[in-house]
């Protein structure tokens, strides 16, 4: 089918929104908008699942392999095609307007606006340790609908983050590396009080004694095999978000030689301080531990308190002080990374609109060359999502979609090369063939796992995905009647 409106591919100025994103800013909003609140508790359900020091690190390393090998094969796609809208123009290139408008769609029903919901919300809860006016208890609603301290203080973070953003790229991108390298700084802190001041001997004992206890006693089979691989789902969305700087492809100055680096460089950095981040957890708190123990350090990294592994290794030093410490570190983490969804979301629904497959208005800049109407949209959607309180359950459904759409897109690595042999390619992957075809074996075993394992999470989502079809066709015909 013929594109619905003109098209310019590779040409940003066509598009009504202004370079403005060197390489440093280009990497504060992949590393900014993968950082956020996982890496402070999801820990603990990967150690309930996986049971060992070792297997809570490979855990970590093999989602982190995963990452890069997906972001490798992105760089070539972004440099191939740095347009606005990133992943959505590289399915709608190669597989059709359809299923990129699925993509889309899935992406501004849940993806995005239900992680900027989340992440808002974890800024509100870790807040109300603070100040406890941001309680969680509804003050009127109906079931999980209604308004609480920490849902009001959520839909702030939401809006005020949303009106920076319209004030223009330049003021975003400011808090954005502002909030980064806070955030970078803050892991480098907990690495680095958990690995010298933390070092508690008896954890050190209970998790690096021997490689039979390093290893964990629990033989591989495929029941932990499947253990495993829902172990790495919170591994890989701590460490989701990688793409979202192709969505703002269009702004980036040099973007044939930035956005490979962006990719590469800031995914590699929050991999890193991922993975030693949780070996300062190790030195700090046994990974077993006991549900109910009365005491902190018995209660290890699978049963810290709310799953806040963080806090619990910095209580185990500074105790309530150490407490505060890290909701301080989170509420700037969460800030950092709501403000780069924010920024990057609002491009795919400028870009859908530019297809003519969205409303037209969504399309509009304003004086500050930024998508207002779009980031609008956004952040209303997100503010009814986060009172609505369905935003946790919406993303643990559209996980099986998601990285449907990972799949497809490295996919397209291959297909480019066949389809499209001589169009230039100013990043090649490394590792072509071997690098994408392992992340696709890979996240499709994923997706089996989570097939067998959850299954009651996978239909939901491809429903949801699915649900675009019709939402793209009532466009078409209204594209098409306006023709």
């Amino acid at each position: 089918m013929a594109e619905i409106a003109p098209h310019v591919p590779g040409v940003p100025g066509l598009e009504g929104l202004k370079p403005g994103l060197n390489l440093f800013d280009s990497v504060t909003i992949v590393a900014g908008s993968m950082i956020g609140s996982g890496i402070f508790i999801v820990s603990a359900d990967i150690a309930r699942h996986v049971g060992s020091p070792a297997a809570l690190l490979a855990v970590w390393i093999v989602s982190g392999l995963m990452t890069i090998a997906g972001a490798l094969s992105y760089a070539e796609l972004a440099a191939m095609m740095p347009e606005v809208g990133g992943q959505y123009v590289y399915l709608r290139e190669a597989y059709g307007g359809l299923f990129a408008f699925m993509f889309g769609w899935t992406l501004l029903l849940v993806v995005q606006s239900g992680t900027i919901a989340a992440v808002a919300v974890a800024f509100a809860r870790f807040a109300g340790v603070i100040w406890p006016a941001l309680g969680s208890n509804l003050w009127f609603g109906i079931g999980t609908i209604g308004l609480s301290g920490e849902r009001l203080g959520a839909i702030a973070v939401i809006v005020l983050l949303t009106w920076t953003n319209l004030r223009g790229l330049e003021m975003g991108k400011l808090v954005q590396n502002v909030f980064t390298s806070a955030k970078v700084l803050s892991l480098l802190f907990i690495i680095v009080v958990g690995c010298l001041f933390a070092r508690n001997p008896e954890a050190l004992r209970a998790n690096f004694s021997s490689f039979e206890v390093f290893l964990g006693s629990r033989q591989m089979s495929l029941s932990y095999a499947g253990a495993f691989g829902a172990a790495m789902v919170g591994g890989l969305f701590s460490l989701d978000a990688w793409a979202n700087v192709t969505f703002a492809a269009s702004e980036v100055k040099n973007p044939r030689r930035n956005l490979p680096l962006a990719l590469t460089l800031g995914a590699s950095l929050v991999i890193v301080l991922y993975l030693l981040t949780n070996v300062a957890y190790l030195c700090a708190l046994p990974v077993r531990g006991t549900p109910d123990a009365p005491e902190l350090f018995s209660r290890g990294i699978a049963y810290a308190t709310s799953d806040r592994v963080a806090a619990a290794a910095m209580q185990t030093v500074w105790g309530g002080t150490g407490v505060v410490i890290t909701v301080v570190l989170v509420m700037i983490s969460t800030f950092g990374c709501a403000n780069g969804i924010i920024l990057t979301g609002a491009r795919v629904i400028y870009a859908m609109a530019r297809d003519g497959v969205f409303f037209s208005a969504a399309r509009r800049v304003n004086a500050a060359h930024a998508p207002s109407f779009a980031l609008i949209i956004q952040g209303a959607w997100a503010s009814a999502l986060t009172i609505s309180g369905t935003y946790s359950q919406l993303l643990d459904y559209v996980i099986f979609a998601q990285l449907l759409f990972y799949v497809f897109t490295v996919a397209a690595v291959f297909l480019f090369r066949i389809k499209l042999p001589g169009t230039p390619r100013p990043y090649r992957v490394i590792g072509y063939p071997l690098l994408p075809a392992v992340y696709i074996v890979a996240a499709a075993a994923m997706m089996v796992d989570l097939l067998i394992v959850k299954p009651y999470y996978t239909v939901p989502g491809l429903l949801i995905a699915l649900s675009g079809a019709p939402v793209y066709a009532l466009f078409v015909r209204s594209a098409a009647r306006a023709d």
